[in-house]
């Protein structure tokens, strides 16, 4: 495959797997194009043209020739300048490593992180939560982000790819929508009644069971194993942790239990206060096992797959 194709695939399976909608992305899309058609000329020198295209803004290629052949990748959830220079020396060894790729965003895809973090006021309102509630308890939440990622060495690890021509690129949100997709048809199929059904239905989850062996698995942190699960929220998606504002709303919306990659002391007493049962699915499993339903449509078309830094590989092709 080329890079370019790599990069397409990923955007078209996080469009397919929003769990906003196909009408949603559109819009946004739509959005940006009107954004590019009002723009000065001075300002179009600035305007991320991928946005176009691209709706997410935490996935891009942040080092490389579209053209390039990529026949192996050394993919992991977090690459630094260490898995750079371990894929060098991995090619002067004659692996031949054509493509080193992320699932946390790294580069301009760090820096615009918070632009993603708009899919959580459709999130709510898929829920129930009023779409200008949403929009209102997000906003500040959105601008938190943006100004802690500011003061980031974004390029570091890029320019440690570029120092030594290794093609590089990160796929974030597109991966998290798949895990969230895949958990949602998982919990509907297997219907957990209690918070320890919840627990025993995840474990049924390589990434999941593997990650309970090294005391990093699923995990009640709110609520006990004989309450009941109710309405289940996958909160797997929309860049990072959102308003801890949200749980007063989820609540009402009939939200019983949310199923997170991690939550902050803060939101955790939010959660509390409004008898929110959470339970925290894992990190780096839950972002394995969105990086590996998108590494499988790369395996199928003749990719091979070397993991590093914190990927479970598990290949789901038969």
């Amino acid at each position: 495959m080329k890079l370019q194709d790599i990069y397409a695939l990923a955007v078209e399976a996080g469009i397919a797997a929003d769990p906003r909608g196909k009408e949603a992305v559109e819009k946004d899309l739509s959005r940006a194009k009107k954004k590019w058609d009002k723009a000065e000329e001075k300002e179009r020198e600035f305007f991320d043209r991928e946005t176009l295209t691209n709706p997410y803004s935490d996935t891009r290629i942040l080092y490389g020739d579209g053209d390039t052949e990529v026949t192996k990748i050394l993919a992991g959830i977090d690459i630094e300048i260490g898995e750079i220079l371990l894929a060098d020396r991995m090619n002067s060894k004659g692996d031949s490593i054509d493509l080193v790729l992320a699932h946390h965003p790294e580069g301009h895809a760090l820096a615009g992180l918070h632009d993603v973090m708009h899919i959580q006021e459709g999130i709510l309102a898929e829920l129930g939560v009023p779409i200008n509630v949403a929009e209102g308890i997000l906003a500040s939440r959105i601008s938190e982000v943006k100004r802690a990622l500011m003061p980031i060495n974004h390029n570091k690890t890029v320019d440690a790819a570029k120092a030594l021509n290794i093609p590089f690129m990160c796929v974030h949100t597109p991966a998290d929508n798949l895990v969230t997709e895949f958990l949602n048809k998982h919990f509907s199929e297997h219907k957990p009644d209690t918070l320890d059904d919840l627990i025993d239905v995840l474990k049924e989850i390589p990434e999941y069971r593997n990650a309970a062996k090294q005391k990093a698995g699923p995990t009640i942190i709110l609520g006990n194993g004989k309450r009941t699960a109710g309405k289940i929220f996958v909160d797997m998606t929309g860049g990072t942790g959102g308003s801890e504002d949200a749980f007063e709303k989820l609540a009402i919306a009939g939200v019983g239990t949310i199923v997170c990659m991690h939550l902050s002391e803060k939101h955790r007493k939010k959660a509390e206060k409004y008898h929110i049962n959470v339970v925290i699915a894992g990190h780096m499993a839950s972002d394995s096992l969105g990086l590996n339903l998108f590494l499988d449509k790369l395996e199928t078309k003749g990719v091979r797959i070397i993991p590093v830094a914190g990927l479970d590989r598990i290949s789901r092709i038969k």
